[in-house]
């Protein structure tokens, strides 16, 4: 009989249904043996249980042995404090230890369940299908597919561990290479608040990076060198990527992510609205081996919006110290970011402090210490763009008669920049 009451870090993993159901079900099947069980809620629990794992195998796209695919993704998602010590880092020494090499015990008889003995309750054909499982194409959501195929990787190389040694082996590479939980396994999040701020992950990421950003190397280069100051432990800024629409400039966020992320880097996306969540979002990842940049796309204000003071307050001024793994990136169409108006500067207003309201307007962007220009290409620099990307996408069309159509296509879909020229590709392709 397993004792999984005696985990003492994975404690957390009792709360999951499933897993007690699966020991409770395997002790049950000793007592039957090769006779069939009769107990009609003993065989409604089990099928239960097989409708759970293959459930869980269409949600993260787990194949093979189902029972050890599950086993390993409690354990990579268990935040404890072995496993996030482990995290982008050695595997912690002494007391902690000996605690998580006590539960992985435990776990590696959970590992040699003999499913087969589940037949008195079900047929050996599920039993089989079970360990033995074929994903299908469209399977699994959640996680990316490399993230996905090393979770199934670690239940076989945990199933197949020959002693405690190679069990714990396999866990603390796995948790030093990838991370724990949804923050260590995700690369990108947002911000929801339901009563109470969270951080839930972004799925679907999109797969950009800085070379598909034709030109702008200067540009790329500063983001570059301040993003790896910023994963070396060393000071680095707050930027502000900022010029006209459509320059690359969210995409230069994105592929920076891509780019970084096997290092230690996340992003996590807040909206203008959710400023005011910006200290309990700092709070719940500043303890964390990772680096973390706050996201905020196409940042401006109104003259109106007040939001920006608690933002303000987070990068400079407030008394809490912003946390050493925490950065902020922001795009804006707007170099300082609040709306001014003539009358500001030399308009009478009746503001009778008027040089205050101006530099009041102005201290916000002078908390970003990086400022990135992305400037709409002029039309040599257009034409050099499209060309490049019609050849990435291997579209033949004879050079000039595609700038002809590209530089028809920009008088008519919003000018000169690398959006459109990205969208006159795209339609192009619509047409193949």
């Amino acid at each position: 009989m397993v004792d999984t009451n005696g985990l003492v870090i994975y404690r957390n993993v009792l709360k999951e249904n499933l897993l007690c159901e699966m020991v409770r079900l395997y002790d049950f099947s000793r007592e039957y043996k090769e006779r069939e069980c009769t107990d009609r809620s003993l065989i409604n629990k089990m099928y239960d249980c097989v409708y759970e794992l293959i459930d869980i195998a269409g949600k993260y796209g787990f194949e093979d042995n189902l029972w050890h695919s599950y086993l390993a993704f409690l354990l990579v998602n268990d935040e404890n404090v072995f496993s996030t010590a482990c995290e982008v880092r050695a595997a912690p020494q002494g007391t902690v230890m000996s605690f998580a090499k006590h539960d992985y015990e435990i776990f590696m008889e959970l590992f040699s369940f003999d499913l087969s003995v589940y037949k008195c309750f079900i047929s050996a054909e599920l039993i089989n299908d079970i360990s033995h499982y074929k994903r299908s194409d469209n399977a699994g959501k959640v996680y990316n597919k490399r993230i996905r195929d090393c979770i199934c990787e670690l239940g076989k190389n945990l199933a197949q561990a020959k002693g405690i040694e190679d069990f714990t082996s396999a866990m603390t590479q796995f948790y030093s290479r990838f991370g724990v939980g949804s923050i260590g396994l995700h690369k990108a999040f947002r911000v929801i608040n339901d009563g109470s701020a969270k951080i839930v992950p972004i799925n679907n990421i999109a797969h950009v990076h800085l070379d598909d950003l034709v030109g702008y190397d200067s540009a790329k280069q500063k983001l570059i060198d301040n993003t790896e100051a910023f994963l070396k432990g060393k000071r680095a800024n707050n930027c502000l990527l900022f010029g006209d629409a459509g320059t690359g400039k969210s995409t230069s966020i994105k592929a920076i992510l891509n780019r970084y992320y096997e290092d230690g880097l996340r992003i996590i996306e807040i909206y203008k609205h959710q400023l005011q969540d910006l200290n309990d979002v700092i709070a719940q990842v500043k303890k964390r081996q990772y680096k973390f940049i706050i996201y905020m796309d196409d940042l401006s204000f109104e003259e109106f919006e007040v939001e920006y003071k608690y933002l303000k307050a987070v990068i400079e001024g407030g008394l809490e110290k912003k946390p050493d793994n925490v950065l902020i990136y922001a795009t804006s169409n707007r170099r300082h970011l609040i709306k001014e108006d003539f009358s500001d500067r030399d308009g009478w207003t009746g503001d009778v402090h008027k040089t205050d309201t101006v530099q009041e307007k102005l201290s916000l962007v002078s908390r970003f210490g990086v400022t990135i220009y992305f400037g709409s290409p002029d039309k040599k620099e257009f034409n050099n763009i499209v060309c490049t990307l019609a050849q990435r996408a291997g579209l033949n069309i004879e050079q000039n008669e595609l700038i002809r159509q590209a530089n028809r296509w920009e008088l008519e879909h919003g000018g000169l920049s690398g959006r459109t020229a990205q969208q006159f590709i795209d339609y192009l392709l619509g047409k193949c």
